[in-house]
């Protein structure tokens, strides 16, 4: 049994992609639209075009104290996409797992510079991995661990479809990627602390280091720190164990099997940092946590630094997708918990992207909140463009 999921999208990237040309279902009509954003060209930034690949979107926007929320109609069954509607947020949940690890940290219980070796003994393998990696590495993506099931054997998108409803737990996922049956566990992509590389790997044992220190389940852990405290009501956590829906209204995330036949993919497993959510309940999330309603002074600065080298320049990146694109090419962008992505105009928003099976979404703000973008994708097409509609987005409401 094993969970693949999409690595993250950057913004910087996201402002590079393509503009389509456009079809279909048109997008509707907007609620709390504003004479300071221009509601008809965000409309036509989220109506889906013919290679985008998505099925419908769901967004809204913030900028100078003026609101506009639109969505657009689902291009398979032709029916409306509720502004309030729900979906699988993915990755846009390391950001809580960063703020509960940084709760801690202020509580006491846990040192960013100590060592995963020094909390989790025995965790990572000591012929593979001699170099200690540090909760901090694991939270700003500078571990160097391996990716997800690194090295196993790909998945065809029948047996993706099929497995969805597939959960792991945080160790059956450590165990399946270090010391995985019939095959040489990976190593180390590079030595801990030299580069940046997004890994999602190092979050699942953030996880698992969450609940070895409280000692009470991620689901616990991010409800009564997180959701509650900031009354993300519409946002929930995935049932460990078992597979669960959408909750309506929902925007439908689609997947074409071999034959091209869509399915309806909003019913999967996950693991227990999956969540879904709405577009105000994460524009909360974004307000709360830039406001200082989360975390202490010398936390929240965390969320605003990246990765420096002895040189005190910033780390480099280990590729050539996922950050800065800019004169900064080339740079870490991560920080503990967010990615940061620049405006062309030079505005920096902070925030991060997610990935579900079927799901494509973003939630981005300045530091000030002046500005800020959320917005989810449900996809038709296994080779999707959601991030060309983010980027069509993020210009109609911030390049004017």
């Amino acid at each position: 049994m094993s969970l693949r999921r999409p690595s993250a999208v950057s913004l910087a990237a996201v402002m590079t992609a393509a503009a389509l040309c456009a079809v279909a279902v048109p997008a509707q009509a907007a609620t709390g639209a504003s004479p300071g954003l221009d509601s008809a060209a965000l409309h036509e930034a989220i109506t889906p075009r013919q290679d985008d690949g998505v099925a419908g979107v769901v967004a809204e926007v913030h900028r100078d104290g003026k609101t506009w929320r639109g969505t657009s109609g689902d291009t398979v069954t032709k029916k409306p996409v509720s502004t309030g509607a729900h979906f699988r947020i993915g990755s846009i949940g390391k950001p809580m797992e960063a703020v509960i690890l940084l709760q801690l940290s202020a509580e006491g219980r846990v040192d960013l510079d100590q060592s995963v070796q020094h909390y989790l003994p025995g965790l990572l393998p000591e012929d593979r991995f001699k170099e200690p990696v540090t909760v901090r590495q694991l939270l700003n993506h500078t571990s160097g661990l391996p990716q997800d099931f690194e090295g196993a054997p790909p998945t065809s998108q029948d047996e993706a479809i099929d497995g969805r409803f597939d959960s792991l737990s945080f160790d059956q996922i450590i165990q399946q990627t270090l010391r995985p049956e019939g095959r040489p566990g990976p190593g180390p992509r590079f030595s801990p602390g030299t580069e940046q590389e997004y890994n999602s790997f190092g979050y699942r044992i953030a996880g698992k280091l969450i609940e070895t220190l409280t000692g009470h389940s991620f689901h616990d852990e991010v409800t009564r720190r997180i959701l509650e405290p900031l009354g993300m009501r519409h946002t929930a956590t995935s049932v460990p164990g078992h597979a669960t829906s959408v909750p309506r209204p929902y925007l439908s995330g689609y997947l074409p099997r071999s034959t091209g036949r869509l399915v309806d993919v909003n019913e999967q497993g996950g693991l227990p940092s999956s969540m879904t959510s709405t577009t105000a309940d994460l524009d909360r999330f974004i307000t709360g946590l830039f406001t200082g309603r989360l975390l202490r002074p010398a936390q929240q600065a965390e969320l605003f630094t990246v990765p420096r080298g002895t040189d005190g320049k910033p780390l480099p990146y280990a590729s050539s997708s996922n950050c800065n694109l800019g004169p900064a090419k080339g740079t870490a962008c991560f920080s503990v918990g967010l990615m940061s992505s620049p405006l062309p105009d030079g505005t920096l928003l902070w925030g991060k992207t997610g990935s579900d099976m079927g799901y494509k979404s973003g939630v981005f703000a300045t530091r000030d909140l002046n500005r800020r973008i959320v917005y989810a994708a449900g996809t038709s097409s296994a080779n999707d463009r959601a991030a060309a509609i983010a980027q069509r987005l993020a210009l109609a409401a911030f390049a004017r």
